[in-house]
C-alpha cells in the first residue's frame, strides 16, 4: 500500500540532532585475509515534529556515522505530534519487525526499546507507548516505526479531508 501522506522537509534552517542507532562491523574475507567495514544507522530530529533515517557504510566508525548523517539529512519527513504525543494508536511493519505506537498521558514518558525509543524522540514525542513484535533488527525497527508515524493524521487533516468542520469532525 502506498503512502500518500509523505510529508517531505528541507534540511535549510533546521537545527538537527543526531542519534546513533546500531553500528554493525562487517567482515569481508579475502584471500589476503579479513577485510572489516562498519555499518551505521542513525536518526536525525528537530525534536519538534521532523526526523529522519540514514545509512552509513565506511572502512571507518566515524565516517560511517558522517554519512548516515548525510542519508538521514536527506529523508527527513514531517510527522504530527500532538500535546507531545500522538495523535491516534498505530501499527506499522516493515520486513519481518512489527510495532505499535499508541498515545499516552502527559507525563508517562517514551516507553520503547532501542531503535524505537531513538526515532520517537528524536520527533520530539515525550508521551508514548510502544511495542516491537517480530524481528528485533534495528534497521528494520527504525523504518516500521518511520512508516507508523507517516500514517499518523492529526484532527485538522482529518476535518480537511472530509471537508467538513472540526467541531463534526468530534461530534460526527
Amino acid at each position: 500500500m502506498a503512502n500518500t501522506n509523505i510529508r517531505r522537509v528541507r534540511t535549510t534552517d533546521l537545527e538537527l540532532v543526531d542519534k546513533l542507532v546500531a553500528i554493525q562491523r562487517v567482515t569481508k574475507v579475502t584471500k589476503g585475509g579479513r577485510h572489516f567495514s562498519f555499518a551505521a544507522i542513525v536518526v536525525v530530529g528537530n525534536a519538534n515534529g521532523i526526523v529522519g533515517y540514514g545509512l552509513g557504510k565506511a572502512g571507518e566508525v566515524t565516517d560511517a556515522i558522517g554519512k548516515g548523517i548525510e542519508d538521514a539529512k536527506k529523508n527527513l519527513v514531517k510527522v504530527p505530534v500532538f500535546r507531545g504525543t500522538i495523535p491516534h494508536e498505530q501499527e506499522s511493519k516493515f520486513g519481518g519487525a512489527r510495532v505499535f505506537i499508541k498515545p499516552a498521558a502527559p507525563g508517562t514518558g517514551v516507553k520503547a526499546g532501542g531503535a524505537m525509543r531513538a526515532v520517537l524522540e528524536s520527533a520530539g514525542i515525550h508521551d508514548v507507548l510502544a511495542k516491537s513484535k517480530g524481528s528485533s533488527n534495528p534497521h528494520n525497527l527504525v523504518k516500521a516505526t518511520v512508516a507508523a508515524l507517516l500514517e499518523l493524521r492529526d484532527a485538522y487533516t482529518v476535518a480537511q479531508l472530509r471537508g467538513l468542520p472540526m467541531k463534526r469532525v468530534f461530534n460526527g
